[in-house]
């Protein structure tokens, strides 16, 4: 059978990398339970190559929207989808998007605006990973959330054993101050540590700021002007000797290759976004008296308040203590010389 008479399932997860990553699961469920079928993901183009190396989608459907909006409408020009599965949100927008296609099952959340979507009800405090599981469970799709690596990278590291810090984020809100960033890749660096600092497109002036005040040269900054490849990107994670970033795709990435973080959060409990609690990881959160999952605005045009509670020392401490990758639950010999920073 060919991919022009398989049957298709659409999946609409029209969002950034690391929403992709978290999609993995549900993802590879859908891949499990429903063999035959060509899996389309509607997901911005630029996800092309990080949507192949999953494994899990057959082709990508360029799809896109300002923000973290829906697609005003899918280029969608085969028959209709056998099955259409909304992994983009609850709302009647993506609900009646996937509608208009007209598929012969459509997987989604409940909504009271689109009665004609019988599904599970949402939860707003839910981890991002276990909301999609969920989902498709209530479909009779068993899904795993645990189930969230992708395979290695073929690619080579071009800086095997570096400490990847990535210092930027698409909002303010969630971005640590550059100069502490700065602080922490210079504590390495001076331990004898090989640093590399990533950079998005457009993030290449706040990139080559960090590694010069950390005291690295212009080569230590990968990317910025646009994207760093992700052939490129996943290998340089998947070698990494760990990552020090904020709430952003870069976390997930090393979680999907099981390369040790320190993950920084702030207006968002790390219980909806944040790493599987597992020693390779460290989650870095102070709420204060607001333990709430949401207790910030995730788009704001400032750093929020939690995120400046997290000091340079602290990170420092759990870059430290991280074991070494692939040795699980192993403490691993110490990153940092403790006192050296």
């Amino acid at each position: 059978m060919d991919e022009t008479t398989r049957p298709c399932v659409l999946v609409l997860r029209a969002l950034g990398l690391g929403d992709l990553l978290t999609a993995v699961p549900a993802l590879r469920a859908l891949r499990r339970a429903l063999p035959g079928h060509e899996v389309v993901l509607a997901a911005p183009g630029r996800l092309a190559d990080a949507a192949a190396a999953t494994g899990l989608a057959d082709r990508l459907l360029p799809a896109s929207a300002p923000g973290r909006g829906v697609p005003a409408e899918l280029a969608w020009d085969g028959p209709a989808p056998a099955v259409a599965v909304d992994l983009h949100g609850n709302g009647p927008p993506s609900h009646l998007l996937l509608q208009r296609l007209r598929p012969g099952r459509l997987f989604a959340y409940a909504h009271p605006a689109t009665p004609a979507v019988a599904g599970p009800p949402w939860r707003p405090d839910e981890h991002e990973r276990e909301r999609w599981c969920r989902l498709l469970d209530w479909y009779g799709i068993p899904a795993d959330p645990q189930d969230l690596f992708i395979p290695p990278p073929t690619e080579v590291s071009p800086a095997p054993g570096a400490v990847v810090v990535h210092p930027g984020a698409d909002a303010a809100a969630r971005r640590w101050p550059p100069e502490r960033f700065a602080a922490v890749a210079g504590a390495l660096h001076r331990s004898g540590h090989e640093v590399v600092v990533t950079a998005g497109a457009g993030e290449g002036p706040l990139a080559r700021h960090v590694a010069a005040e950390a005291g690295l040269a212009p080569e230590a900054v990968q990317g910025g002007a646009g994207d760093v490849p992700f052939g490129r990107l996943a290998a340089l994670v998947a070698g990494a000797r760990c990552v020090v970033v904020g709430d952003t795709g870069l976390a997930h990435l090393a979680t999907a290759l099981g390369t040790p973080s320190v993950v920084l959060f702030g207006p968002v409990a790390p219980r909806l976004w944040g790493p599987p609690a597992r020693p390779r990881h460290r989650v870095l959160w102070h709420p204060g008296g607001d333990a709430s999952p949401r207790p910030g605005d995730a788009h704001g045009p400032l750093p929020d308040e939690r995120l400046l509670r997290i000091t340079v020392e602290e990170v420092v401490e759990a870059v430290r203590t991280l074991p070494e990758p692939g040795l699980g639950t192993r403490a691993g010999r110490p990153l940092v010389p403790e006192g050296s920073w």
